[in-house]
């Protein structure tokens, strides 16, 4: 342990090292200028280097970079991309279509617990194979509405899709759980 250091317990052997700071470049002794090349300079004079489609610079000095066919970037905040791509989910938007989708899924359990419940007494009014199919149906019900929600608004302002899936959510509940199912008993 060498005295005078009071985090020695969170440092390691070879920290001192001058060529591992991340600070300023350490210094190099100066060497004489060779002559000037009669060749121009290939990292000056080069067109500037395209990356491959999909791929973004990162680092130090990404913000300077730029397509050759495309304007500068003006900051280190712009969002380099295409317009026509929409815009990625954002947390509270991710959250939500994940409450509201397990809301969806719960929904076609209640559907399916509330109509095997109902099966023998609505059998007595409707054919057996009728039943069956609209049991199936209801139970589909609101894995479809959520599912074709998404689909359909991926192109639409947020606020519209949220109003549809809400939409969907008062309008798929399961009645016969609610009410011959484990509440309603």
């Amino acid at each position: 342990m060498t005295p005078g250091r009071e985090d020695d317990a969170l440092s390691w052997d070879g920290d001192d090292d001058p060529t591992l700071s991340v600070g300023a470049p350490a210094e190099r002794p100066e060497e004489p200028d060779p002559e000037p090349d009669p060749e121009p300079d290939l990292e000056t004079d080069a067109p500037p280097a395209r990356l491959p489609e999909g791929f973004t610079p990162v680092g130090r000095g990404s913000e300077d970079y730029r397509e050759p066919s495309k304007p500068p970037i003006a900051g280190r905040d712009a969002v380099v991309g295409d317009d026509d791509e929409p815009a990625p989910l954002g947390n509270v938007e991710l959250v939500s279509l994940g409450v509201i989708g397990g809301f969806s899924l719960l929904y076609a359990v209640g559907w399916l617990i509330g109509g095997l419940r109902l099966q023998g007494t609505a059998e007595f009014l409707v054919a057996p194979l009728a039943y069956q199919v609209s049991l199936w149906l209801a139970v589909l019900a609101p894995l479809a509405w959520f599912v074709t929600v998404l689909l359909l608004t991926r192109e639409r302002p947020v606020w519209v899709r949220f109003a549809w899936l809400i939409g969907g959510i008062v309008l798929l509940v399961p009645w016969p759980f609610i009410m011959v199912g484990a509440i309603g008993q």
